[in-house]
């Protein structure tokens, strides 16, 4: 059994910063590419940004590079969004993924329950 836990949402003034931890707990053999999505109002969910297990990341839209950055700490098996410069429009739901090896030899995507993030004008 692995699964993912989400932490550090909330309520922000905008311009304020947030920072996301995503953390993996379990029956982990390897922690591999790590990914945070976000579903924003009138909108589908989306990719936001990735990073590997080597740290080789990418933030994918245009608004939200220089303003948002993904991290990862292999140590504890936890990967990070850290957001500044925040917008109402950055208000959603954000989710992790993981891609995971477990001791039983099985490698699957595994999900988060999503948490809260909202920016008042």
């Amino acid at each position: 059994q692995v699964q993912l836990v989400e932490s550090g949402g909330g309520l922000v003034q905008a311009g304020g910063s947030l920072r996301l931890s995503c953390v993996a707990s379990g029956s982990i053999l390897r922690l591999n590419t790590m990914i945070w999505y976000r579903q924003t109002a009138g909108k589908s969910q989306e990719l936001v940004a990735h990073i590997t297990r080597d740290g080789d990341s990418e933030v994918y839209d245009d608004s939200l590079k220089g303003r948002f950055t993904i991290l990862r700490d292999n140590a504890r098996n936890t990967a990070f969004l850290q957001m500044n410069s925040l917008r109402p429009e950055d208000t959603g739901v954000y989710t992790c993924n993981a891609n995971v090896k477990s001791e039983d030899g099985r490698t699957r995507d595994v999900w988060g329950q999503g948490i809260r993030v909202t920016v008042s004008s």
